[in-house]
């Protein structure tokens, strides 16, 4: 592992854009803040694409739009959308549709989380993780490919998390709503082939930004952290990389593929 001068572990250097997504139209869920789907926003923006922000914090998504605009001008627009509604999500690709054209590459990040022994989990927080992050997921999975079918092309990139493999006490009903994303973009991958659509998804360990830090403990994420080879958590950026990857036409031949973003050692 590489180290930096003062013994941590080395940061890695940002990758410039290459223009893997020249004239694409992308839209990406959940995707106002510093987390994955605002990394995510950013590297399209920076790979040459058109990129659609969504998010159901109205506040928090129209300051990352007016960030955005500053350095990427009208390449970039916003649109509130709540994933568990059916109504918001069909408005979400018409306006897309209307602002920058035919959808290209969707992006489903919207996801809910939580901590709590299942023991005591109540139905309702059962619920509302799945509805969010299986439920959107595939709300928004249905909307795309019924717009990309009839084109015959686009990509579809899901973000799933290494927890839908692996046991974590108190994360029951975020590891089964993950673990089903993984399911519905194998089952959307082999549906949507024919077509000449691919439906891949990321599954991170850990990338830390502040929202993650307000919402778990320190000494939990320290724990996490240790467990991973580099010593260090991922930065959002590099979870985006991935997914630009998975959205350019250098991953041609991959459908249903759950990839793992993460340096967690066994």
């Amino acid at each position: 592992m590489k180290l930096s001068e003062e013994g941590s572990p080395a940061r890695p250097v940002y990758v410039p854009g290459h223009g893997l997504l020249r004239d694409r139209v992308a839209v990406v869920t959940a995707a106002a803040g510093t987390g994955i789907g605002g990394a995510c926003a950013r590297r399209m923006l920076e790979e040459g694409a058109r990129v659609v922000v969504s998010d159901a914090h109205e506040r928090r998504l129209a300051d990352s739009v007016a960030g955005l605009a500053r350095e990427f001008g009208g390449a970039v627009t916003g649109v509130p959308c709540d994933v568990t509604s059916e109504e918001q999500v069909q408005g979400l690709f018409a306006a897309a549709e209307e602002r920058l054209g035919p959808v290209d590459v969707v992006v489903n990040n919207a996801g809910l989380g939580g901590t709590a022994r299942l023991v005591e989990m109540t139905d309702e927080q059962w619920g509302r993780v799945l509805d969010v992050t299986l439920g959107g997921t595939m709300r928004c999975t249905r909307a795309a490919l019924a717009r990309m079918q009839p084109r015959g092309r686009g990509v579809i990139v899901n973000n799933a998390s290494v927890i839908g493999w692996r046991a974590q006490e108190g994360q029951a009903h975020y590891a089964a709503a993950k673990a089903g994303v993984m399911a519905l973009t194998r089952c959307a991958a082999v549906e949507a082939a024919p077509h000449g659509v691919r439906v891949n998804a990321v599954a991170p360990s850990l990338a830390l930004h502040p929202h993650l830090a307000k919402v778990t403990t320190r000494e939990l994420l320290a724990e996490l952290t240790g467990q991973e080879a580099f010593g260090r958590s991922a930065e959002p950026w590099e979870v985006a990389n991935v997914i630009v990857f998975l959205a350019s036409d250098y991953s041609s031949y991959m459908t249903g593929e759950v990839v793992s973003v993460s340096s967690r050692h066994p």
